[in-house]
């Protein structure tokens, strides 16, 4: 739903986010392009120093965020009597939201396909590298120091899937497993889902076979994971899910590390040291110290990094100023995320 039905003329606007997100995210030439649709003539605030520069937010309309952003309670909607709209450049706006926010009858956009993007290329990257069994070798040649150990090539380099014709498991057919899907289509791979909200029909559209989660972990040469994260899914992968995966399989997180009963993906992990399994979350997050996860050979940890980072980050921006200039012109917002969707999105 738009949030006013005719044209606003250069709406009033503020800049506020965490601190080091600030210039990564709302570079110059982002924030010049601001400054073209609305009055962003005051400096960007970072959320750190916000309470003391709450006088602001008074005759603020439009509140461009970011990761690091405010949480909009009772207390700072008090300080922002003018606010219709806030623009989220990330992902999930829950950090920002509360119950009197919506009480207020506020809109809230978030770039959320702009940090899908990333997601999905770090995803197929570890698809296709998962399937040459990449990160297995790169940690048996960086514990024996050689690549040969002054041997012939390890003729089982070869055990593994490949790509050409290779299985694809995707848990979950919402934003970002689609543009996965999207994404493999320029690989001759045969792709599986399970997703029990997806109709035969959008699956067949898609190009994708729908199966039972069990099935999909004992017929995919790699899994990833891009459920949300609900009462529904929490733990929903188990130890036996590990267990029923094929040779040299790869198992890949990007969604939310609670997702998966950890004490049971480990137990898995240290049976079956054929399997690799590329966790960009975790729960907790990072893991504790003295995690396992830290420790085990066929366990490869990034920080959270598949979502927007460097240069990607610009882009979340540049999502904002298309969100503001349809806002002035009194268009739709493309993105506009309603109550329900913000408290069923990870």
């Amino acid at each position: 739903m738009a949030p006013t039905t005719h044209a606003v003329a250069r709406p009033r606007g503020l800049i506020v986010a965490g601190r080091g997100c600030l210039s990564k995210v709302y570079p110059e030439s982002v924030r010049r392009s601001l400054a073209e649709i609305g009055d962003f003539s005051g400096e960007p605030v970072a959320r750190e120093d916000l309470h003391s520069n709450l006088h602001r937010l008074r005759d603020i309309e439009v509140l461009c965020t970011s990761w690091g952003a405010p949480t909009l309670d009772e207390a700072m909607l008090a300080a922002a009597p003018q606010l219709r709209v806030v623009l989220h450049g990330a992902g999930s706006v829950r950090p920002v939201v509360t119950d009197a926010f919506w009480r207020r009858n506020l809109v809230i956009s978030s770039a959320f396909l702009a940090n899908s993007i990333p997601v999905a290329e770090y995803t197929v990257g570890a698809i296709l590298l998962g399937n040459k069994r990449v990160f297995h070798h790169v940690r048996a040649i960086a514990a024996r120091r050689s690549l040969t150990d002054g041997q012939p090539l390890d003729p089982l380099r070869f055990e593994c899937a490949g790509n050409f014709r290779s299985t694809v498991g995707l848990v979950a057919m919402g934003t970002i497993g689609r543009l996965v899907r999207d994404r493999l289509r320029a690989f001759d791979v045969r792709v599986i889902t399970y997703d029990p909200f997806l109709p035969a029909a959008e699956a067949s559209r898609l190009g994708v076979e729908l199966v039972s989660l069990p099935a999909l972990f004992e017929q995919a040469d790699v899994v990833s994971v891009h459920a949300p994260l609900v009462s529904a899914t929490e733990g929903m992968i188990r130890g036996a899910h590990f267990a029923a995966l094929k040779p040299h399989a790869t198992f890949i997180n990007t969604s939310r590390g609670a997702i998966v009963n950890e004490a049971e993906m480990v137990a898995a992990l240290r049976t079956r040291p054929d399997l690799q399994a590329v966790l960009d979350v975790t729960w907790p997050e990072p893991p504790v110290p003295g995690s396992p996860l830290y420790e085990l050979p066929n366990v490869f940890l990034t920080p959270h990094i598949a979502g927007s980072t460097g240069r990607e980050c610009e882009r979340l921006g540049e999502y904002v100023v298309e969100e503001l200039r349809r806002y002035a012109h009194g268009k739709p917002l493309r993105w506009s995320i309603a109550r329900a969707q913000a408290e069923a999105a990870t």
